[in-house]
């Protein structure tokens, strides 16, 4: 099997996809989220990974309109404890680096840390490993990378302080994308992700939130979004979990009635670790 990753080897996302699919994977790196989403619609991959919210810096707000626009649906999901780790070229000390480069996600869960280094300059990249990758290719000095300890040990850097995230408890969750999901048996899922636009009045949110729970459906997840073509409406993208299958049929068909928009996302087993 074909998956998509944004990132390259020794990211968290090439860990997920191992971690998921197992080791005899076959993974294509992308360097954007955008391009997973590409290689799926080319049929150049069967399945992508995709993070979508972390436990310390929240949800990743630009992927939810990207599955939503490109009419992806998540079959799948993978909880992933994040350990960022400080790592650099061989002989030097946090004393020594000037810059550290990372993705925004991995620098925002680790602002703390560098509250105590205030000579370090932090700098936006598109990928944690990448930044690795590229420090012990051009042997650089002074610039150090976050990433995972697989990251260290691949492109042979030195660690130079360990689990720097702001929280130990860092996790980070990630959806397995397909396109033109076949019908799924009743038992083959216990969770779903929908996304639904509602009249701008008093109360039609509370109104949506009763009939879910009057289905028995436990909401694990609310998030909303504006609706770039009309100011000041929103659309709400929301995962419940449930046991019975029937109850959520249920409240999808009244959804689709007190809605202005009702999709269907993704249905999928939840992740237990």
């Amino acid at each position: 099997m074909k998956v998509a990753i944004q990132g390259i080897k020794g990211s968290f996302h090439h860990l997920v996809a191992l971690s998921y699919f197992g080791p005899n994977v076959d993974i294509i790196d992308c360097n954007t989220f955008q391009e997973i989403i590409d290689k799926l619609n080319q049929k150049k991959v069967e399945r992508g990974v995709m993070a979508l919210e972390n436990s310390i810096a929240g949800s990743i707000l630009p992927n939810y309109a990207l599955i939503d626009d490109s009419n992806m649906h998540i079959i799948g999901e993978y909880n992933f404890s994040i350990d960022h780790n400080l790592m650099c070229f061989q002989n030097q000390t946090v004393e020594d680096i000037k810059e550290v480069h990372s993705h925004p996600m991995a620098l925002l869960q680790c602002k703390e840390f560098f509250n105590d280094h205030n000579h370090i300059s932090l700098v936006e990249a598109s990928d944690t490993a990448k930044v690795a990758q590229i420090i012990s290719e051009k042997k650089l000095k002074g610039i150090a990378a976050i990433a995972s300890k697989e990251a260290a040990k691949i492109y042979n850097l030195n660690l130079i302080s360990e689990s720097i995230q702001t929280i130990n408890n860092n996790v980070t969750r990630f959806v397995i994308l397909k396109t033109n999901v076949q019908p799924f048996k009743k038992e083959s899922y216990n969770k779903a992700s929908l996304k639904f636009i509602l009249d701008h009045q008093r109360g039609s949110l509370a109104a949506v939130l009763n009939v879910l729970s009057d289905c028995l459906l436990n909401l694990t997840k609310i998030q909303s979004l504006p609706v770039i073509i009309t100011p000041g409406k929103y659309a709400f993208f929301v995962d419940v979990k449930f046991e019975n299958t029937g109850f959520f049929q249920k409240a999808v068909s009244i959804l689709k009635i007190m809605a202005l928009e009702f999709k269907i996302i993704g249905l999928y087993l939840e992740y237990k670790k």
